[in-house]
């Protein structure tokens, strides 16, 4: 609910602070007092488009602030919360600027935010109807959410909106299993070839090294067989090798130590050298026997480098990549060959999701066609009475050549306002107070469902007086036991049943004109009325008049 609108600096109004309240707030006033200038400024606030042209003559930018109370209503705080706003203990206060120059800015709660985020939040706080551009009543998708409301189908527009997901959801891991499938078989034959030829090199991480090594060895054979036999002669095999020498001299100091044994440690120091020689003269003896000079097994190493280096050029640039590029072909190979059975088990599940959707979608189509037929007739009942007498409404719904995520059809509201003429879209025939009193009997029919608190209107009046006067008035006041309700109006009849009745002044002040809202009770508020009505508002029957309606309204 709006609690408090301040204004300052908007076209003619210097400064304005209004204070609303619950029930039926009525705004009056001569014409061109300004009426018309707080709502433009409440729709700038609720996001709608900024232009310089609101500023006040000789003010460097125009301000305009709501406060409203959100304390029973969750899903506003949902919607903050998405954008990291956190309500002030129940209370939302939105903040529109338009500098001078055109630049405008925009806060929630204190914190920055876009035109869109203002409106956003502003379709679920206020409903306006007026001025064609303010109209939430000419959008498709406001006609689908009234009649949806009416029929008490939201759970299952819910319904629908999840199959659609899950159907989605199904088309588009077909569309992409089909499109891996469509590119897998383009590259099928070289990804056979890939996979052939790497699985058939049978590849090993480190078999590079290996290979180096014993090529090397290979190159080397000669050289390795003459190094070792040498080595081998010098310690172990030759009459004179070191390990036969070395076994003399251990004789020789097993005698010394006969002579002098203190010297005993000596042969601890002598005995490793000794062992240790002559078991390298033995590994040498077999290492040369083990050398062998094999030009077939050098050319097959050879023949293994370059197909190694090879696949390295193509998939490399290491083995491992190698290996993994393989791996890699060899699944996009079984997808080819595994695609058919999950296609067909998607292809199931896309049936099975459709079917589901249809079904649900034909429920939804049934009950907004029962419900369609139901409210045309309601409205058209109450058209007479808010000044649409020869009016002819109805609720169409127009098949979409798909299931969408709102269901088969889309709503349109249609209306004739003269008899003989079929019902076209509101948008295309009816003027701004004649959408507001269509408006009026969909609020007066829907109050009960209706969730959005604030509800505007600007020109309902328009054309109408007398009884039909009355009787709109009656229906406001109707729709405002269940909402907040804010008319601008120069009807006395509907201004009569108010709960809170403020009139719009215009004045000069030190040579410049500047407009001003002022509450009415008691007797300035019956010489409001009395001048709304016609007369003379000092006159004794105008005041008399003014009275017995604010009588009459009482008692009713």
């Amino acid at each position: 609910m709006l609690i408090e609108l301040r204004i300052q600096n908007y076209a003619v109004i210097d400064r304005l602070t209004l204070r609303i309240g619950p029930g039926l707030n009525v705004l009056t006033g001569e014409t061109g007092a300004g009426k018309s200038i707080v709502v433009g400024a409440l729709s700038l606030l609720l996001g709608e488009r900024a232009s310089a042209d609101v500023v006040r003559a000789g003010g460097d930018k125009a301000t305009v602030e709501g406060v409203f109370d959100i304390g029973d209503r969750p899903e506003i705080a949902a919607i903050l919360a998405e954008h990291g706003i956190e309500p002030e203990e129940g209370l939302l206060i939105l903040r529109r600027e338009v500098a001078s120059e055109g630049r405008s800015r925009a806060w929630i709660n204190g914190s920055p935010a876009t035109a869109g985020m203002l409106g956003e939040v502003g379709r679920q706080l206020v409903d306006m109807h007026g001025q064609h551009e303010h109209q939430t009543l000419l959008r498709g998708d406001e006609q689908r959410a009234i009649l949806d409301a009416y029929a008490g189908t939201e759970a299952l527009v819910a319904e629908v909106r999840t199959a659609y997901r899950r159907l989605r959801d199904a088309e588009d891991r077909l569309a992409e299993l089909e499109r891996k499938r469509r590119e897998t078989e383009q590259q099928a034959e070289y990804l056979r070839h890939q996979v052939q030829e790497i699985e058939q090199a049978k590849l090993r991480v480190g078999e590079e090294a290996e290979l180096a090594e014993e090529a090397h060895r290979l190159d080397h054979a000669e050289d390795l067989a003459r190094l070792s036999g040498r080595l081998y002669q010098e310690l172990y095999a030759a009459e004179d090798a070191i390990v036969a020498r070395l076994g003399e001299l251990r004789r020789v100091l097993e005698q010394l130590i006969r002579i002098d044994p203190s010297q005993s440690e000596a042969l601890d120091l002598f005995e490793p050298a000794y062992i240790n020689l002559e078991e390298l003269g033995r590994q040498l003896g077999k290492y040369q026997a083990s050398v062998e000079y094999d030009p077939a097994r050098l050319e097959e190493i050879r023949r293994r480098q370059d197909l190694i280096f090879r696949l390295k050029s193509r998939y490399g640039p290491e083995i491992a990549d190698v290996i993994e590029t393989g791996r890699r072909a060899r699944a996009a190979l079984d997808l080819l060959d595994g695609a058919a059975f999950e296609r067909r088990t998607l292809e199931r599940e896309v049936e099975e999701a459709r079917a589901a959707l249809e079904a649900l979608a034909a429920r939804l189509r049934a009950a907004r066609q029962d419900a369609a037929a139901r409210l045309s007739k309601e409205i058209m009942a109450l058209l007479p009475e808010v000044g649409l007498g020869g009016g002819r409404f109805e609720v169409g719904l127009v098949e979409l050549p798909e299931i969408g995520a709102e269901g088969a059809e889309q709503i349109e509201f249609r209306i004739a306002l003269n008899a003989g003429f079929e019902p076209r879209p509101l948008a295309r025939v009816a003027s701004g107070g004649e959408l507001s009193r269509v408006m009026l009997a969909l609020k007066t029919v829907l109050a009960s469902q209706d969730r959005i608190p604030t509800l505007i209107f600007d020109e309902i009046d328009t054309g109408i007086g007398g009884q039909i006067g009355h009787r709109v008035g009656e229906k406001i006041r109707r729709v405002a036991d269940q909402h907040q309700v804010f008319v601008i109006t120069h009807l006395a009849q509907i201004a009569c049943r108010a709960d809170h009745h403020f009139r719009v002044e215009k004045g000069t002040v030190d040579g410049v004109t500047s407009t001003t809202v002022v509450p009415l009770t008691g007797e300035d508020r019956v010489r409001e009325l009395a001048r709304m009505l016609g007369g003379d508002p000092d006159s004794a029957a105008s005041l008399e008049h003014a009275r017995e309606l604010l009588g009459v309204t009482a008692r009713a």
